[in-house]
This record gives C-alpha cells, structure tokens and sequence, in this order.
C-alpha cells in the first residue's frame, strides 16, 4: 500500500485530553466514539498509556491489540534508579528529578553515569544529542561524561517515559476491507 492510499485509508487519535474535574464521566469514550464515527476513513489506530488503566477506547468501539512492554535495558536502569532512593513513577517529571538530582552528591552522579554507559537504547542517544541510527559506544560514553545534571535529568525523564506500557488499539468500520 503506497502512503498515499494508507493517509486516505487510516487515521490516528494520538491524544484524549480530559480536564480531571469531567474525568470518570464516560468523556473520554464518548468523543472517542464520535470521532470515529467522524473520521472519514475505515481504518482508525491509538496508542495510549492510559488505556491500560482505563478502556475508555475499548468501550468507545476500538479492540485491543497488544500491549508493548518497556525494553530490558530500560527496566535494568529504572531498577538501578530505585535503589538511589528515585520513585519509580516519577521519572517522567523532570522538575522532579532535578531535585533528587540536586542532593545526590559526585559519586551518585558518577554511578548514574555509569549505569547509563552500561545500557545504551537509541531514544537515551537522542537525549543526549546523538541523533545516529547507529550508537556509537564511544560517542554515547563521552556525552555521558559531559552531561550536566540538567544532561542527566533529561535522561532519566527519557527512561521515566520509556517505561510506561503503551496499549496499541485499532478501530475498523463495518465493510471495511
């Protein structure tokens, strides 16, 4: 299928935002069901983190595909993390993490580092500014080195991000083929 003929055929919710005062109102399944009734194509595709805590999509008409776990090498750094004393669930918050960061004296910082080189993933390359298909042992250990806390704080928000399982849903109209 060309990518002309998949853009006319597929479209994809990529967010459901609801203000948390009209949150466990059905909302959220609610325009999720009209907006597949709207889109115009017979094909409609969501990934979501939320959906593993809350089947608005499913109850709005989608079907649950797969749920992606996060990599090994990502769980290996967040287990690491946990024994520094981080909460695990806050990783994604960055403000948060400059703050554990901020007391954590040279040495912790250096491990954090270390930890890091030992587990290199394409996404941490990013945050790092290693925008490569491929990694680059050496590159990826110097950036490391060079990173700031600020460096540091954006890696881990990356892991933080990384670690959340993602629910893939896929909504097909009646006769489509």
């Amino acid at each position: 299928m060309s990518i002309k003929e998949l853009n006319e055929k597929l479209n994809i919710i990529s967010r459901v935002v609801i203000h948390p005062k009209y949150r466990s109102t059905g909302l959220g399944q609610k325009i999720v069901k009209e907006t597949l009734q709207l889109c115009g194509t017979p094909y409609v595709e969501m990934i979501a983190v939320m959906a593993k805590y809350n089947p608005f999509a499913e109850k709005a008409g989608m079907r649950k595909i797969a749920e992606t776990k996060p990599p090994g090498e990502i769980i290996k750094i967040i287990e690491e993390l946990r024994k520094l004393g981080f909460n695990t669930l806050l990783l994604a918050y960055e403000k948060y993490v400059l703050e554990k960061l901020g007391v954590l004296n040279m040495r912790g910082m250096e491990y954090i580092k270390e930890v890091f080189s030992a587990y290199r993933h394409p996404r941490l390359a990013k945050a790092l500014g290693i925008h490569s298909p491929y990694i680059e042992k050496q590159i990826y250990v110097e950036r490391l080195k060079e990173a700031d806390a600020k460096g540091l704080a954006k890696l881990i928000k990356t892991c933080g991000i990384l670690a959340q399982t993602k629910v893939y849903l896929f909504y097909q109209h009646l006769g489509a083929q």
